[in-house]
């Protein structure tokens, strides 16, 4: 378990990964280490204020519910997006108050609900009339957040087919149900998709929200959250871009109204922040038949039941390279397939990747693998450990936090 009690390393420029694998012993080790860049949270909240200073982010504790990820933020300034008791409990023992908290999960185990009011988190989403007539029996002064649907054409996963109501048609009735359970509507929410591209779906989402918000101020309601989800790239360039469509969607439909406009983003802050060292178990060389070209399989020790299942919904998401002490030097490379430790040949990390030819012991490092990587790892087969490093820069013991 990992806890805001581990040690924090500090360096002055760079984290020097030599220095990490000699010092873990990783070629000696059945573990993978997770190298933690705490710095890099401080950044992205930075960029993300520089960029989206109207937009209060709640990050998405499911995306990676690192402790001293969570403390960080927490400190910075942040709100968080729960999905369950759990998550609500986690936050708030780290002295979050349950108005920097969005119970933004649309189907919801009672038992949950009864925690969420019991803890004064008054806000959460709703799509469906059944999570209506919950919020009427369990925690009626709450305030329902209306999730709509709007699906972005480029995004590495579509969340639409399972949560969203359609904008047009079921929405409105939602909030015409809420009416009639004497509910507060206060908002409207989408999620165009994880890691969306198309940032235009952005702009379609909210207008769609403009015109609900202007049916719920006729029906009487508060309308004041608009929360735009999540879907943000951790890249600086691609986030800007992205920034500017959003920017001036929000001036053009809600650019004079008192609105509360947030955001979900998980993967922007914690992506960039990890490193995974990982090691090569084992190595098979089958032989070319019929002019094929050569493909050489390595088994590292982890996969894709451990801290690769977002290749599932993202891949590509990572950079991997081959690391040894002369990794400066050219060599010539083969394709490769990266496979999992486990007895499922399902567990496929990467194929097609043309690396340097590797041997057992050599250190393979994966980049980006901070965002649905441990929180959805298990121990299938009992193969996987892994443990976690954390670093800062040295100037930031002395910072204050951001505010």
């Amino acid at each position: 378990m990992f806890t805001t009690k581990q040690k924090i390393n500090f360096y002055e420029t760079k984290i020097d990964l030599r220095k990490v694998i000699a010092e873990q012993n990783v070629k000696d080790s059945d573990d993978t280490v997770y190298v933690c860049d705490l710095s890099k949270l401080k950044e992205k909240y930075e960029l993300w204020h520089k960029h989206l200073p109207r937009v209060k982010p709640y990050y998405a504790v499911k995306c990676n519910d690192d402790p001293h990820v969570l403390k960080r933020l927490a400190d910075y300034g942040a709100n968080f997006d729960c999905a369950s008791k759990r998550e609500i409990e986690q936050i708030m023992n780290i002295g979050v108050e349950p108005n920097r908290i969005l119970f933004a999960h649309t189907c919801k185990m009672v038992s949950h609900i009864k925690y969420a009011r019991q803890r004064g988190v008054m806000t959460s989403t709703v799509d469906t009339e059944c999570e209506l007539y919950k919020l009427q029996q369990h925690f009626p002064e709450s305030n329902a957040v209306i999730r709509i649907r709007c699906d972005a054409k480029d995004a590495y996963l579509c969340l639409g087919a399972k949560y969203g109501c359609d904008a047009e048609t079921e929405a409105p009735a939602l909030m015409l149900l809420a009416k009639k359970l004497n509910l507060k509507v206060t908002g409207i929410s989408f999620h165009v998709g994880s890691h969306c591209k198309e940032f235009a779906a952005f702009d379609r989402a909210i207008s769609k929200a403009k015109r609900l918000f202007k049916y719920g101020a006729e029906l009487g309601f508060d309308m004041h959250v608009l929360d735009i989800g999540g879907g943000f790239s951790g890249t600086e360039y691609e986030f800007k871009a992205l920034a500017e469509v959003i920017n001036k969607s929000l001036l053009l439909h809600f650019g004079d109204d008192n609105v509360n406009i947030i955001a979900e983003p998980g993967r922007f802050f914690v992506s960039e922040a990890y490193t995974l060292i990982s090691k090569v178990l084992s190595k098979r060389e089958p032989p070319v038949v019929n002019g094929d070209k050569p493909t050489k399989h390595y088994y590292l020790n982890d996969g894709i039941y451990g801290s690769f299942v977002h290749v599932v919904i993202a891949p590509g998401s990572s950079e991997v390279k081959h690391f040894v002490d002369d990794d400066n030097l050219p060599k010539p490379k083969f394709n490769t397939i990266l496979w999992g430790p486990t007895c499922d040949s399902l567990d496929k990390i990467a194929e097609n990747l043309m690396l340097p030819d590797m041997q057992c012991d050599d250190i393979v490092i994966f980049t980006n693998m901070g965002a649905y990587t441990l929180p959805v790892a298990c121990n299938f087969n009992g193969l996987m450990s892994r443990k976690i490093i954390y670093y800062e820069k040295a100037v930031n013991k002395r910072e204050s936090v951001y505010s």
